[in-house]
């Protein structure tokens, strides 16, 4: 008698712990690939539009028709676009507001645009955790599943006193599979995280950049505005 070894069967006839482990494992899976999805189109999309504000930033438009175009952006501004609305609606706020010297007006919209900026990096990095966590746990949780699996083994040789195939085939097949399951939930995991954190850390920097010299321009045009 020949026990059936596919893998359907063997997840079905598999022990409760085990199939608990490859439940987990599917679930964390599906979860990682709905982030990076999900991921993957708001980076994008964020990378997108702050190269599109940026080459209009520095086309040497208007940057009242600049604002004006930011604030009326379809879902509201991000990235880049975000950052300059934020520092520039200060900028406005502090000379209508008077009093405040030029060193003062650029302070309070250096941290206008840093306040934005943490935003759009949060959120830009929301979820990351999630994806490290499944990357680095899966394959712990699948070698889980392995040792009881090789357990399961052992236990039914020594009951039926023999090691036949037929004996621990299922078993070990059962538990291989686990292994399997927590490398294929793993492995997307790290390698969407490593991409995503640097391309998050990259647009950081655009931000930082952007935010010391968008400061410079405010700066010059406040001491214009007092001057005059």
């Amino acid at each position: 008698m020949t026990a059936d070894l596919s893998v359907v069967s063997l997840l079905w006839d598999a022990s409760l712990p085990v199939q608990i482990v490859m439940l987990l494992l599917l679930g964390a899976s599906l979860v990682s690939w709905s982030i990076i999805f999900t991921k993957r189109r708001l980076i994008r999309r964020t990378k997108d539009a702050s190269d599109e504000f940026e080459a209009a930033f520095w086309s040497g438009g208007d940057l009242n028709t600049l604002y004006r175009s930011a604030t009326r952006a379809k879902g509201g501004s991000i990235g880049m676009a975000g950052i300059f609305e934020a520092g520039f609606r200060e900028f406005n706020r502090a000379l209508q507001a008077g009093g405040n010297s030029t060193d003062k007006v650029v302070e309070e919209c250096r941290r206008a645009m840093r306040v934005a900026q943490m935003r759009e990096v949060d959120r830009l990095e929301q979820s990351l955790a999630t994806l490290a966590t499944i990357g680095s746990t899966s394959p712990y949780v699948g070698l889980f599943g392995t040792v009881w699996g090789i357990m399961t083994a052992f236990m039914q040789i020594g009951a039926q006193q023999t090691a036949t195939l037929a004996v621990v085939a299922p078993p070990i097949a059962e538990a291989l599979i686990a292994t399997a399951m927590g490398l294929f939930a793993a492995i997307p995991a790290v390698i969407a995280y490593n991409r995503y954190a640097d391309k998050t850390v990259r647009l950081e920097y655009r931000y930082d950049g952007f935010t010391e010299e968008f400061s410079s321009i405010l700066e010059r045009h406040a001491r214009a505005k007092q001057g005059g």
